[in-house]
């Protein structure tokens, strides 16, 4: 026998689990495993990568016994999702620091005249809608109708939306109109509609995370960032789709697809915000990031999406699925766009204790020549990928602008990949109880490269390689600090080298930015096209410096005013 019955049953009234029923289950589900042996304990060691002696097995094997006691009591507690860990996750370890001052965003919406048509004002970047709206042009009503019109019209070829919020939204946009008839302007949200990435909960709509187990789950509270762009006067118009527990485009109702290529989907796993800016379905949406979930879909977009510096923005009420990873930034039109929604949803929150506050001084107005502006050279020298000859057209733009770009590398000589245990491991336990309980099962993606696998595949790393991953993690942070001592920010290929998954790691700021739009080689003559981006990488705490780059370069070219076919 692994365990004593009556000593099982006093381990679970100890963690205060009740219920003869399910304490009988859980006795009988750990009863079903062979008993440890000294063989056991071999067998482990290859999985582990260690050796011991037979005298040193032996003596484990009892341990080992006990300590599935441990582990009975853990399982037995109710821990949910949005239940942290006792450790918060700081980049500033690696010796960056919060910049000084208290800096804010300095903006005012330039005067534009109404587009003719809807399909004009359906795309819009929110600079511009925020004028429409402050001088009465258009209303808050008609917008949200608008762009809730053009989410039916298209969803059926996109894929794109869970649930559209139409209560809450006109209700919005009714106070709104309210408002601003009154001369009562909140700022360069206030009435224009957006779109939720379906892992932030909203009261009174389902929070699905995209996946099968959740179809039906309802949590009654609003995310930090739903109650904040509610205060800014925006207007939530649709719950948007991203892939089954944030990876990929796939989730329980399809792919999501790619306005530029329907044949496609549009990556993830933010998914469905990438695909509804692009195709102008809403003003702007909010997504998030762990390891490419912002800057992989606003890629195969065409948008421009923001990851914020991490502990800047509150995931209170998002979905975790890494509590030392997850950001949450916007998704718009332009950078200048994002810097406006970032301003709206930045700022320390008291249920995420990761989050601090930080100077924003973006300026639309600053000449990018005052920055000092890294290029990581070597990821530019090969002409061997498609967006190569893009990419070195941006680093002439930014010359023509008079950016003297200072050569920097990146410390891509340490163990990246094997840090990025951590997220495994992270997103495993995250997901614990669906992992035991076969709910992963349920998922439509299974195999390699799918969280199902890699939620098993986790609970075999030792505990002690995960925290040599996240010391090796350390040492990758005070060696970009040396970087980031030279320079503001940089510009980088945005799948081109260790850049995405280092700066992930030390939770370094990212704005993507569309720079090309490739013609199809099996249909030249279509009107789809393959987008290709750049990426700028600001300092910790430095999202105005990546802003402000990548806002003067949209300034110098129009890849991100172009608009996508959606066929």
């Amino acid at each position: 026998m692994i365990l004593d019955r009556r000593k099982f049953l006093a381990v679970c009234a100890s963690a205060g689990l009740s219920g003869s029923l399910l304490k009988e289950s859980l006795y009988g589900l750990v009863q079903s495993g062979r008993p440890i042996t000294a063989d056991t304990v071999a067998e482990a060691e290859e999985i582990a990568g260690v050796s011991f002696s037979d005298e040193h097995r032996e003596q484990l094997v009892e341990e080992l016994r006990g300590r599935l006691d441990d582990f009975v009591a853990l399982r037995a507690l109710d821990l949910a999702n949005d239940a942290i860990p006792s450790v918060v996750f700081d980049p500033r370890i690696g010796g960056e620091r919060i910049p000084p001052g208290s800096g804010r965003l300095t903006w005012e919406p330039p005067p534009i005249d109404r587009p003719p048509d809807d399909e004009s004002l359906a795309y819009l970047p929110v600079s511009a809608l925020a004028y429409l709206l402050q001088s009465r042009q258009v209303t808050s009503t008609y917008l949200t109708e608008l762009y809730l019109a053009r989410l039916e019209e298209y969803d059926g070829i996109l894929q794109a939306v869970v649930t559209l919020t139409k209560k809450k939204a006109f209700a919005q946009a009714a106070k709104a109109d309210v408002e601003l008839d009154a001369g009562a302007w909140r700022g360069p949200l206030h009435g224009i509609p957006w779109g939720a990435k379906d892992l932030l909960s909203t009261k009174g709509y389902p929070t699905t995370w995209g996946a099968v187990p959740y179809m039906t789950q309802q949590i009654d509270r609003d995310a930090a960032v739903v109650e904040q762009l509610d205060a800014a006067g925006a207007v939530l118009v649709a719950k948007l789709t991203l892939g089954a527990l944030a990876w990929g485009d796939v989730w329980f109702g399809g792919t999501t697809k790619n306005p530029w290529n329907v044949e496609v989907g549009s990556s993830g796993s933010s998914a469905g915000p990438a695909a509804a800016v692009a195709a102008g379905l809403v003003g702007f949406a909010i997504g998030s990031e762990t390891l490419g979930s912002i800057v992989s879909p606003s890629t195969r977009t065409g948008v421009t999406g923001h990851r914020p510096t991490f502990g800047l923005v509150s995931r209170r009420g998002a979905m975790t699925l890494s509590w030392t990873m997850d950001k949450i930034g916007p998704m718009a039109r332009s950078a200048l766009d994002c810097a406006l929604v970032f301003d709206a949803i930045r700022g320390v929150d008291s249920a995420d204790p990761s989050t601090v506050d930080a100077p924003f001084p973006f300026n639309a107005s600053v000449d990018p020549t005052a920055l000092r502006v890294g290029f990581v050279e070597g990821a530019f020298k090969s002409d061997d990928y498609r967006n190569g000859p893009a990419d070195l057209e941006t680093v002439r733009v930014l010359r023509d602008l008079g950016v003297d770009l200072i050569r920097i590398e990146l410390p891509d000589d340490l163990p990246v990949q094997a840090m990025l245990m951590a997220l495994d491991v992270e997103a495993a336990t995250a997901f614990d109880d669906l992992t035991r309980s076969g709910g992963v099962d349920a998922m439509v993606r299974q195999g390699p490269n799918t969280w199902p696998h890699e939620f098993r595949l986790a609970r075999f790393v030792p505990a002690v390689e995960f925290l040599q991953a996240n010391r090796a993690r350390t040492i990758l942070m005070r060696r970009m600090a040396e970087v980031m001592r030279m320079v503001d920010v940089f510009v980088c290929p945005s799948f081109r080298g260790s850049a995405l998954r280092i700066t992930n790691l030390t939770g370094h700021p990212a704005v993507c930015v569309p720079n090309a739009f490739h013609t199809l080689a099996d249909t030249p003559e279509s009107n789809r096209r393959s987008p290709g981006s750049i990426t700028f990488v600001g300092g910790l705490y430095r999202d105005a410096a990546a802003l402000t780059l990548a806002h003067a370069y949209q300034a110098a070219t129009d890849f991100h005013r172009l608009r996508p076919p959606i066929t």
